[in-house]
């Protein structure tokens, strides 16, 4: 059966005991609760799942707070969105899942492991929020392609009909790297199906601000007054990744979390971006440790 497409897919509305959430599953096996970065939502979830789903588990893609299909409705504290992940877990019925974060979706995942480790078989963090955090100053057309209209529907022209361009100026954006850099990895996402989608899916994230803009701007104000995550308190086996040329997480944020936590290991990809985990030379190795990782604590 193919991968299901974001075009294709209908997402589904759970009521829990913290709210309604708007999700999408699929793929069988062990659970895993993909928990999307700012801006994001259940659709980037679902591209970026699709290894998870290939490597035997059924992945549960939500959208946070504020993001396409779940309501803000006052769920704005860092913590109250924990809750809401074991919430939806508790409506799912679902005793323990592996959970993996990326980006903006650290500080309420991290916070999981730590307000509910019984839900947490194994915690994945890539390039993840782990301390306060603020957005990368950006020039005026970057502030004008990702936040108004006219800028909006140029970026989705040029994912829909310039996907070479899109690739090449988005991984640019996503680290700190040379032309030839970034040359050599639009060739290779160019030529791989897998890689292509999460980029210009990202791209089209991108411009649908004004269904995002409101997760996105709590998302800014929650993580600029983070103190302190207790990363100390995560119990989960745990695997923190980061790129050493993310420029929009720094790699800081990993080497925080990996030396906070108890007993994690820590993945740097040389030269990786804030995509490295899907858009690298070695991309298929960390997803392998990532689903070693997930699927928990060897019995």
């Amino acid at each position: 059966m193919p991968y299901p497409s974001v075009t294709d897919t209908q997402p589904e509305t759970i009521e829990t005991s913290m709210g309604p959430v708007g999700l999408t599953r699929t793929g069988e096996g062990p659970p895993v609760l993909m928990i999307h970065g700012s801006p994001g939502g259940w659709d980037s979830s679902l591209v970026m799942g699709r290894f998870l789903v290939e490597g035997g588990h059924q992945l549960i893609a939500p959208s946070r707070p504020g993001y396409p299909g779940t309501p803000l409705d006052g769920r704005t504290a860092i913590d109250q969105q924990a809750d809401v992940h074991a919430a939806l877990l508790e409506a799912l019925g679902i005793e323990s899942a592996g959970v993996l974060t990326w980006s903006g979706g650290g500080p309420s995942g991290y916070r999981l492991a730590v307000r509910h480790p019984e839900k947490v078989s194994g915690l994945v963090a890539f390039a993840s929020v782990s301390q306060a955090w603020h957005p990368p100053d950006e020039d005026f057309d970057t502030r004008l392609i990702e936040s108004t209209t006219f800028g909006n529907w140029i970026l989705n022209v040029l994912a829909h009909h310039a996907p070479k361009t899109t690739i090449s100026a988005t991984l640019a954006a996503e680290g700190d790297l040379t032309r030839k850099q970034v040359k050599e990895l639009v060739d290779e996402a160019m030529a791989d199906e897998r890689q292509s989608d999460v980029v210009l899916t990202m791209a089209e994230v991108m411009a649908d601000h004004k269904n995002r803009v409101t997760g996105l701007d709590n998302d800014i104000v929650q993580f600029g007054v983070i103190n302190d995550l207790e990363l100390e308190k995560v119990q989960a086996p745990t695997l923190v990744i980061h790129g050493s040329a993310d420029t929009d997480v720094p790699p800081a944020h990993g080497d925080h979390a990996a030396a906070t936590i108890p007993g994690a290991e820590h993945l740097v990809m040389d030269q990786g971006t804030h995509l490295s985990l899907f858009v690298h030379p070695e991309h298929e190795e960390a997803q392998a440790r990532a689903l070693a990782k997930l699927a928990g604590p060897a019995t």
